[in-house]
This record gives C-alpha cells, sequence and structure tokens, in this order.
C-alpha cells in the first residue's frame, strides 16, 4: 500500500501534473518519502547536488550566504513546490542553501536516477525541462530583488 501511496502522491504533484503516465511510471522508481525538522538542512551550497525534493508539507527556505547579513532567504517555498534544481545541471552542485522553516514532508526523488531518465528518454527530458524553466526564471527574479533589497541601498 506504501507504494501505491508513493505513486498517488507522485502524480498528483503540480511539478508532475499532466504528465504522460509513462513518465510517470519512470520518475516513480527514483521516489522516496523523507521528512526533515524545523532548522534542518535540505541541502547547502557546494555540497553535491543529489535529489530533487517535491515538497508536500512545510516551509524551505531558499537562502545565500551574504558577508554582511549572514544567510538571506531569497525565497521560500511550500506544499506543491520543488527544491533542488542544480541535480539536473552541471557540475551537479548546489548553488544555495536550502533549510526546513518548520517541519517538512516531502518526495526525494534520486537526483542521478531522474538525470538519467531524462538522458534516455529525450521527451521526458523536454517535459521536465519545459517544467523546471519557469521556476529557474522565477527564482532568479527572486533572487535579483533579493540583491536589489540587500545591496541597492543608497550609501549614507
Amino acid at each position: 500500500m506504501a507504494v501505491r501511496g508513493l505513486e498517488r502522491i507522485v502524480s498528483e504533484h503540480p511539478f508532475f501534473a499532466g504528465l504522460d503516465e509513462s513518465f510517470l511510471d519512470l520518475v516513480r522508481g527514483c521516489a522516496k518519502n523523507v521528512r526533515f525538522k524545523a532548522g534542518q538542512m535540505l541541502f547547502r551550497e557546494g555540497g553535491s547536488a543529489d535529489q530533487f525534493y517535491l515538497i508536500r508539507e512545510g516551509r524551505v527556505a531558499l537562502e545565500i550566504a551574504s558577508p554582511l547579513h549572514g544567510a538571506v532567504t531569497f525565497q521560500t517555498v511550500g506544499e506543491g513546490d520543488i527544491a533542488g534544481i542544480s541535480c539536473f545541471f552541471p557540475p551537479y552542485r548546489w548553488t544555495y542553501d536550502a533549510r526546513a522553516v518548520d517541519p517538512v514532508r516531502a518526495i526525494a526523488l534520486d537526483g542521478t536516477c531522474l538525470h538519467d531518465k531524462c538522458e534516455a528518454d529525450h521527451s521526458l527530458g523536454y517535459d521536465v525541462m519545459k517544467r523546471l524553466v519557469p521556476i529557474l526564471m522565477q527564482r532568479l527574479q527572486a533572487a535579483r530583488l533579493q540583491v536589489l533589497d540587500v545591496y541597492g541601498k543608497p550609501a549614507d
């Protein structure tokens, strides 16, 4: 029964909504349930980007390090969102930190498994990339606005 539940959860997550059933079968083979306590790191900048997370419950702060301000949250993601885009792109290293703001339940997809399935089936890879690009653009915009907020203030 646990596997059926996992299949349903992956199929119903907004990131994979509408994905062809044959593709979903491939994707689900890379999935497992994970939990994080409030304050626990999902990943740290510079580490090996080996997981892709479908957030089911809770919030995750996406943070960049600032020499003057410490960790700066540039975006907070929650239920129905994703974290871990770096697992799709060389050099497969995290480009920011991700910290659980409160208890988080997620589906972790093995990054190598998912990447390999996308490479083996370019139609799947193209579909996944079409889903990733708008999120990448939105995160880039959020980071840009955060930089302007932190560093764009006039000097006293």
